[in-house]
């Protein structure tokens, strides 16, 4: 049976290049890997691209973030600039038991707003 999922996700971008400083570091070190912390250069646009994704992906995956974690989902900068998904550990474990396997990110901003659409395809036994 093909199975054919999707999530989106909005984001005021503001709300994450405001966070208090007492905060910020203890925020992106739990919802960002090191890898996107790097790639992100301290931009908050594409910081808030990526928690959009995250954000779509548990919702294309019907577990929300609590079930799968922040870090299992992971997004990566393509060779073009593409957003590339990676999922590991829970997330990896929840879209196997569910027959998806290929999945198609989007992510764009405009005036102060990140949003982040994903479809995810495969086949359920």
């Amino acid at each position: 049976m093909l199975v054919l999922r999707t999530g989106i996700d909005i984001l005021e971008i503001e709300r994450l290049s405001t966070l208090s400083l007492s905060i910020r570091d203890r925020f992106l070190n739990r919802v960002f890997t090191p890898r996107e912390i790097a790639e992100a250069q301290g931009n908050w646009e594409t910081l808030a691209g990526r928690f959009a994704v995250k954000e779509a992906v548990a919702k294309a995956l019907g577990t929300g973030i609590g079930a799968v974690g922040w870090k299992s989902i992971e997004i990566q900068r393509g060779a073009n600039g593409e957003p590339i998904l990676n999922l590991v550990e829970k997330a990896a474990e929840e879209a196997q038991a569910q027959g998806l396997q290929t999945w198609s990110v989007s992510i764009s901003h405009s005036k102060g707003l990140a949003v982040a659409v994903v479809v995810a395809t495969g086949e359920k036994k």
